[in-house]
């Protein structure tokens, strides 16, 4: 009987550190930024003296986003730099108020998904021969909220070069040629 009442005290104790530790690793688990299902989008209008238009779509998928586009007035046969930059603002004729390449981790430029690069960095646009291009890439390394990490009210942009992925610090991709406001 002795033994009985020591034990009861003793399991309590234990349910009770099993539920705090359970509401731990509860929370912890829910600060990790992953999505579901978030959207937001861009229309892209020329900039530079270009006829470059489009429209992208970005949708949050647990860790990594979905981006989709369809993009005119590329250059034929070719390939164009394309990055989300930190600045939500395209009012400029060149688009440089779109600020720099979306960096808060504060990386080297260099190819999506690889250890070092921005979290603006994607991959390059391929266009046809009639300049449309269609464009589909999984990333990571943003998020499609209004966190340091959001891409929400920042910018897109469409270079008129490829992208190098290795010039510091913006892949060499020469003059912006259409940008987007990140709905």
């Amino acid at each position: 009987m002795q033994n009985t009442i020591r034990i009861k005290p003793i399991l309590k104790t234990l349910v009770i550190a099993m539920g705090v530790i359970g509401v731990v690793s509860l929370g912890a688990c829910q600060s990790m930024k992953h999505g579901t299902g978030q959207k937001a989008s861009a229309k892209l209008e020329p900039r530079s003296g270009s006829a470059t238009t489009g429209e992208v779509v970005f949708i949050w998928q647990g860790h990594d986003v979905m981006v989709s586009g369809k993009f005119t007035g590329l250059r034929p046969n070719a390939e164009q730099g394309f990055h989300v930059h930190e600045k939500g603002d395209c009012s400029a004729p060149d688009a440089t108020s779109a600020g720099g390449h979306f960096n808060p981790d504060g990386k080297a430029h260099g190819k999506p998904g690889s250890d070092m690069s921005h979290a603006g960095d994607m991959p390059n646009i391929k266009s046809d021969a009639n300049g449309n291009a269609t464009y589909s890439a999984k990333l990571s390394g943003f998020s499609v909220d209004n966190s340091a990490t959001g891409i929400l009210g920042r910018s897109v942009v469409v270079h008129r070069d490829p992208d190098d992925y290795k010039s510091q610090p913006a892949g060499n991709s020469g003059p912006r040629v259409a940008c987007g406001l990140i709905k």
